[in-house]
């Protein structure tokens, strides 16, 4: 840990440390808590970046400051008489710079921590679901007067439904694993099965029927800050997938993390469902934070993404255990298996629910309609 203590000192701004903690459970990023001896500031949240997975780091934190500057101006001109809500600040290094490169070319960069906040790795209360929605709306909504042309696609293809079903044929071509498997052809099978629905996204993107926004890219129910004795959200965290897309993306990754209530991470796959009640609440908290911005074509692909983003999601986890595990991090050999298998079950659960789904976004809409009027 010397190592990690040495670059904490780098944005600690001469503050003494007083410890240095692994944080948080990211598939990407080697992420730490750091304690300061300050009545000012007490910790910070000091990161690696991954640069296999983000090729220019740079362009990461150049997104970051556009971002964090635009919803602090818009926050200013928000109502105040609401709770409190924001996104981690960037800071400097000793250098003045907001990364620091290590000796051996680590890009390391360090945010605020949110003081009286908490993650959860899955929906622990019911009154979470509308927050987690609300958040999400909120993010949307503060950045929906964003011009997507001063954002950076870092990572090009990303939530490109049909490009990760290529990536998926190409593993499965080349892959050394056992495919008489049953848990891999059950998997194999499903994503078969669903190809044809695929890149209903991005027809209605090329057709523009849907345009692209200023997205978070990974909204699951990980990233969304909540208070530790209240129960309301604080605000949205690891901004490194921002980026244009469709809000879809971020609609449909919120809720099939939220709706599993078994996590991303559970083995008891037959019981994997996706909660209606929950959608509603977390469909709620959205809607009510977007019907400034969102046309009727917004609402009327909303069961596409909830139903597809699952489904793209078993179709990555399920092709990196096929290319033995080169982009998420895994816990054991079958990891990556296991999760791709419970968002196909998921995404069948999402499939057996559809006519209740839609009357859940149609009862949504009409009551954003009554209030409006």
């Amino acid at each position: 840990m010397e190592n990690y203590i040495e670059i904490a000192h780098k944005f600690a701004n001469g503050c003494p440390i007083k410890s240095v903690k692994r944080f948080g459970s990211g598939n990407i990023n080697d992420t730490f808590k750091v304690e300061l001896e300050s009545k000012i500031s007490k910790a910070y949240i000091l990161q690696r970046i991954n640069k296999n997975v983000f090729k220019e780091p740079k362009l990461i934190m150049e997104n970051m400051k556009t971002i964090s500057d635009h919803i602090a101006s818009r926050i200013k001109l928000e109502d105040h008489s609401q709770h409190q809500w924001e996104i981690p600040q960037i800071l400097k290094s000793e250098n003045g710079l907001n990364y620091y490169q290590d000796d051996q070319s680590s890009f390391w960069r360090a945010i605020t921590f949110i003081p009286h906040s908490q993650t959860y790795e899955k929906l622990e209360k019911p009154a979470f679901a509308f927050e987690a929605g609300y958040s999400l709306g909120k993010f949307h909504k503060l950045l929906s007067d964003l011009d997507i042309s001063v954002l950076h696609d870092t990572l090009i293809g990303f939530h490109i439904a049909p490009e990760y079903l290529k990536k998926f044929d190409l593993a499965l071509n080349q892959t050394a694993r056992d495919l008489n498997c049953e848990i891999t052809q059950y998997c194999i099978n499903a994503i078969q099965q669903r190809r044809q629905r695929i890149d209903i996204l991005e027809k209605a993107k090329a057709k523009g029927i849907l345009k692209e926004r200023p997205i978070h890219g990974d909204p699951k129910i990980a990233n969304i800050l909540f208070h530790q004795s209240e129960d309301h959200s604080l605000g949205i965290i690891d901004l490194d997938t921002v980026k244009p897309g469709l809000v879809h993306y971020d609609i449909g990754d919120c809720l099939r993390s939220c709706c599993n209530l078994l996590g991303e991470d559970t083995q008891s796959f037959d019981k994997v469902t996706f909660d209606l009640t929950i959608c509603q609440q977390v469909l709620s908290g959205y809607l009510s934070q977007v019907r400034d911005f969102f046309v009727s074509a917004d609402y009327q692909y909303l069961y596409d993404c909830i139903y597809l983003i699952p489904l793209e999601l078993g179709i990555r986890f399920f092709s990196d255990f096929l290319a033995g595990d080169p982009y998420y991090k895994i816990d054991h050999p079958k990891h990556n298996l296991y999760r791709g298998l419970t968002q196909i079950k998921l995404c069948e659960s999402i499939e057996n629910q559809k006519s209740e789904i839609n009357q859940i976004i149609k009862k949504a809409i009409t009551k954003l309609s009554h209030e409006e009027q």
